[in-house]
């Protein structure tokens, strides 16, 4: 069995604290250290094509709406659980890199929809390719079965904290 950091946190804490179970810190601290090294890992990928994690969200949302590749902010919004400030940022940097444009809403006079535009459509092809390669690769230590297993079990555990 592979040895990681967190083994010998876990090892300290027995040798210190042999009355407490700390397990929850080995399951917490490799999920930790995980996002650190998917953070780094999934933004050097969308640097490659000028883009944040954000504004590939962003991207990624409008292109898998489906045709016409459009959604309210409210929608956009929604769907990332980032505040309605750093969500305007963000359409407003992908729209002066002309990837997104607003557009008047037919169904509310008032409202504006947020548009794909053809620039944006054909990077976030690109993109979203290169970020399905790279979680591939990030995965690939692992069997189908142990991705699957691990996709359920991370799911419950989120459902459990999102409830």
């Amino acid at each position: 069995m592979a040895v990681d950091a967190v083994d010998e946190v876990l090892a300290q804490w027995r040798k210190e604290r042999p009355d407490l179970d700390a397990s929850p810190m080995g399951v917490m601290g490799r999920m930790a250290r995980l996002a650190k090294h998917l953070e780094r890992s999934l933004g050097e990928v969308f640097s490659d094509f000028g883009l944040n994690g954000g504004e590939f969200d962003v991207l990624a949302t409008l292109r898998r709406s489906g045709p016409p590749y459009q959604l309210s902010p409210t929608a956009l919004f929604n769907s990332m659980m980032v505040s309605s400030g750093t969500m305007t940022h963000r359409i407003d940097g992908l729209e002066k890199a002309e990837l997104v444009e607003r557009i008047p809403d037919p169904c509310d006079r008032r409202g504006t929809l947020i548009h794909l535009t053809d620039k944006g459509f054909s990077l976030i092809e690109k993109a979203v390719e290169a970020h399905v390669a790279n979680g591939q690769q990030i995965l690939s230590v692992l069997e189908k079965t142990e991705r699957e297993a691990l996709a359920e079990l991370l799911r419950e555990l989120l459902v459990s904290l999102e409830d």
